[in-house]
C-alpha cells in the first residue's frame, strides 16, 4: 500500500507479510497495483527508502532488437537493408563483441531469409537469436533457421496474464515451465522475456518463476537466460524508491532472491518517461550483465534504448572503449536518414544536425579559440562529426566565420575581421530585422559566401575539368595494364589503340614511344584527321616532350593541360602512363591526346562506367592533385 508520508514528502511504501514471500502467491482477481498505476492519473513513484549500494556487473554488454521490437514501431525493413544494419552492428559492437547478440523475428518467409542473409556473413558477434511467442509449435521456426536461442514472451504481470491471456498465476506458471522444457528438448537455450516487470508482483510471482526457471537450469545443465521487459517505461532509478517500480531493487531481486547469476540476467526498457537510457545505465550498475536496445532507439510507442548511447555510457563508465566502433554511430544513422527516409531530430543527442552546433555568438567566439569550450568531447576523433555553428542573428561576425571555415576548405581560414564577413552579417540581420525567425539553411549560407567570397570556391568549368581530367586518368590506367600494351609489339598496340579510340571517340590522337623517347606507333586517330599528323614520322623523337619525361621520371601517370591543340584547336590535354610488360620492365610511354570538352559531355556515363562519384571532398583532393601538372 502507498500511503503520503507529510514528514519526507513523498508515498509511503507500507510492508506487508508477503513483501519478501518466495512462493507463488495465486489470487482469484488481477493486482492491478491501483495505489501506484490509477489509470485516469499519472503513474506513482513510491518510497521504502530501503538504499542499495551499487554493485556493478563484472561485464557490461548489449544485446539488439532493432530487427524485432524495433522493426513494430515503422514499415519493415527489406532483407538487404536488414543485411546492411546487421553489418554496422558488427562493426559498432567490435572486435570483442560488446554489442553481443541480436534478435529476429522468425514468421514469414522474409523473416527467415533475412536471418539466413545475415547468417552467411558468419560474424561472431552479434550472435543471432530468434523470438517467439510461448507455443511449441513456435520451435520449429527456430529448428528451421538453425537457431541455438531463442527469446520466448513470458507476461508476468496480472494486466497481462489475466486481462490479455484469460489465464491465472498458476496456469500462466505452468505454461512458462512446460514451454521452457520443450525448448531445452530440442536443444535450444531459452531467453525468457519477463513481460511488464515492472507491474507485476514481484515475490508473488516472478521471484517464485525465476527460481524456478534456475532449478530445471540445474537439472538439465543448459543456461536459461531471463530478460527484465520494462515494457511501458515505467522503471525508475530514485534512491529508496519500491518494487515494482525501481531498476535497482528488481535486478537485486532476481540475483539476490532467486539466485539468477549476473551473466544470464538482461534488461528490456522503453522510452515512455524519458528514463529508457538511465534505466538501462541502472541495471548494469546493480549488477545486470546485459542491457537490450535498438538501433537510434526505435520502437514500440516512444521506443527503446539507443544502442549508440549505450557505447557511449560504456566507454564513460568503463574508461575505455573496448573497441568500440564509434565512427560507425555516425555512418549507420547516415545510412537510416538517406536510404531508409528515416528522420533524426536536429536536437538528437550524438547524431541530430544540431548535436554539437552552437548559435550564440559568444560561444561561436569561444569555439574560434579552442573548440573543448563548447563542445561534449572529440567529436570529430570520436564519431566523425566537427563542431558547427548554426547561423542566426545572435552568432555574431565570430559564428559566420566559424561556419565558413568548418563548411568550406581553403588553404587559409577566413578570420572575422574579414570586410566580406562583415558584408554577410549585415545582410543576415537585416532579414531578422524584417521578422525572419529562422536559422539560416545551409544553402542560403553558401550563395552569400559564393557571392561574398568568390575566391573559396572552384568554378563549374574548373570542377568539369578536374573531372574530365580525373577520368581521362582512369581510362588510360586501365588501358595500359591490358595484355595487349603490355606485350611491346607494335602493331599489338597499334590494334588495341584503335580499338581504345573507336571506344572512346573524344581521344584526339595516341602514340607509344619506346624508353628512348622514340615513336613506335603509327599514328592513331580519326581517319578524317590522319592527314594533319602526318608531320609526326616513324622514330619521331618525343624525349623532350613533358608528358613522356614526367611518367619515365617517377612512374606515375601523369596529366598536362589543358591546352589549345596547334594540330587540330581543340582544347586538350595529354594523359601519358609507362608501358610495363608482365615482369614489370618498362617497355615504353603511352600518350593520349584528349578533346576535353567533348570529354567533359560524356562525364556521367564514364563515372557511371568505372563506378565512380565525386564529393566535394573529392574536388578538393583532385584540385591538389593536378595543381602542379
Amino acid at each position: 500500500m502507498a500511503t503520503w508520508d507529510p514528514k519526507k514528502g513523498v508515498l509511503y511504501h507500507e510492508f506487508n507479510k508477503f513483501n519478501k514471500e518466495r512462493s507463488l502467491r495465486e489470487v482469484d482477481k488481477p493486482n492491478l497495483l491501483r495505489n501506484i498505476f490509477p489509470y485516469s492519473e499519472v503513474p506513482k513513484v513510491d518510497f521504502d527508502f530501503a538504499m542499495n549500494p551499487i554493485n556493478p556487473a563484472r561485464n557490461f554488454l548489449m544485446t539488439d532488437t532493432t530487427f524485432r521490437d524495433g522493426q513494430q514501431a515503422r514499415p519493415p525493413f527489406s532483407v538487404e537493408q536488414i543485411s546492411r544494419l546487421f553489418d554496422f552492428l558488427h562493426r559498432m559492437s567490435g572486435p570483442r563483441g560488446i554489442i553481443r547478440q541480436s534478435e529476429f523475428f522468425l514468421y514469414t518467409k522474409k523473416d527467415r531469409e533475412a536471418v539466413e542473409r545475415c547468417q552467411a556473413k558468419n560474424y561472431q558477434y552479434p550472435m543471432i537469436t530468434g523470438w517467439i511467442r510461448a507455443q511449441k509449435k513456435d520451435l520449429t521456426n527456430v529448428r528451421a533457421v538453425g537457431l541455438t536461442e531463442t527469446g520466448i514472451l513470458t507476461s508476468v504481470s496480472d494486466y497481462h496474464i489475466f486481462l490479455k491471456m484469460g489465464l491465472d498465476r498458476k496456469k500462466a506458471f505452468d505454461k512458462y515451465t512446460d514451454m521452457v522444457r520443450a525448448t531445452l528438448e530440442k536443444g535450444i537455450v531459452p531467453r525468457c522475456h519477463f513481460e511488464d516487470v515492472t507491474r507485476a508482483d514481484i515475490y508473488g510471482f516472478c521471484v517464485p518463476l525465476a527460481q524456478k526457471l534456475m532449478e530445471i537450469r540445474e537439472q538439465s545443465g543448459t543456461d536459461i537466460r531471463i530478460r527484465l521487459c520494462d515494457t511501458m517505461g515505467f522503471g525508475v532509478t530514485y534512491p529508496g524508491a519500491a518494487l515494482p517500480r525501481s531498476v535497482p531493487k528488481l535486478i537485486r531481486a532476481f540475483i539476490d532472491d532467486a539466485n539468477v547469476p549476473e551473466d544470464l540476467l538482461e534488461w528490456h526498457g522503453h522510452n515512455d518517461f524519458h528514463k529508457g537510457l538511465v534505466n538501462a545505465v541502472f541495471a548494469w550498475l546493480y549488477g545486470c550483465s546485459s542491457v537490450n536496445g535498438t538501433l537510434l532507439g526505435i520502437g514500440e510507442r516512444t521506443g527503446n534504448t539507443p544502442l549508440e548511447a549505450l557505447m557511449i555510457e560504456y566507454m564513460s563508465l568503463r574508461g575505455m572503449s573496448d573497441g568500440l566502433d564509434t565512427l560507425a554511430i555516425t555512418e549507420m544513422a547516415e545510412y537510416f536518414q538517406k536510404e531508409l527516409g528515416h528522420p533524426i531530430p536536429d536536437n538528437y543527442p550524438l547524431l541530430g544536425k544540431a548535436f554539437n552546433a552552437t548559435s550564440a555568438g559568444v560561444h561561436a567566439d569561444g569555439v574560434l579559440k579552442n573548440e573543448e569550450i563548447y563542445n561534449i568531447f572529440d567529436t570529430t576523433k570520436i564519431l566523425g562529426r566537427p563542431p558547427v555553428v548554426n547561423i542566426t542573428d545572435k552568432s555574431g561576425l565570430a559564428g559566420i566565420a566559424h561556419w565558413v571555415n568548418s563548411k568550406i576548405e581553403s588553404e587559409e581560414r577566413v578570420d572575422k575581421s574579414h570586410p566580406a564577413i562583415s558584408k554577410i552579417y549585415d545582410i543576415i540581420i537585416e532579414q531578422y530585422d524584417k521578422g525572419r525567425v529562422t536559422a539560416m539553411s545551409d544553402k542560403e549560407m553558401m550563395a552569400l559566401v559564393k557571392r561574398y567570397l568568390p575566391e573559396l570556391f572552384i568554378s563549374d568549368w574548373d570542377r568539369m575539368k578536374l573531372i574530365g581530367r580525373e577520368m581521362a586518368f582512369k581510362i588510360v590506367e586501365r588501358f595500359v595494364e591490358t595484355a595487349e600494351m603490355q606485350s611491346g609489339v607494335s602493331k599489338t598496340m597499334e590494334t588495341a589503340m584503335m580499338h581504345f579510340l573507336k571506344r572512346y571517340p573524344f581521344i584526339q590522337y595516341c602514340y607509344v614511344a619506346d624508353m628512348e623517347g622514340k615513336k613506335i606507333t603509327e599514328n592513331i586517330t580519326d581517319i578524317t584527321e590522319r592527314a594533319k599528323y602526318m608531320e609526326f614520322k616513324d622514330k619521331e623523337d618525343f624525349s623532350d616532350r613533358p608528358w613522356f619525361i614526367k611518367p619515365v621520371k617517377d612512374g606515375k601517370i601523369h596529366v598536362v593541360g589543358p591546352f589549345t591543340s596547334r594540330i587540330t584547336g581543340a582544347l586538350c590535354i595529354t594523359v601519358s602512363a609507362l608501358i610495363r610488360d608482365k615482369k614489370e620492365k618498362m617497355i615504353g610511354v603511352f600518350g593520349a591526346d584528349i578533346r576535353l570538352e567533348e570529354l567533359i559531355k560524356v562525364e556521367n556515363e564514364l563515372m557511371e562506367e568505372h563506378g565512380m562519384e565525386f564529393t566535394e571532398k573529392d574536388i578538393r583532393e583532385l584540385t591538389r592533385k593536378y595543381r602542379n601538372e
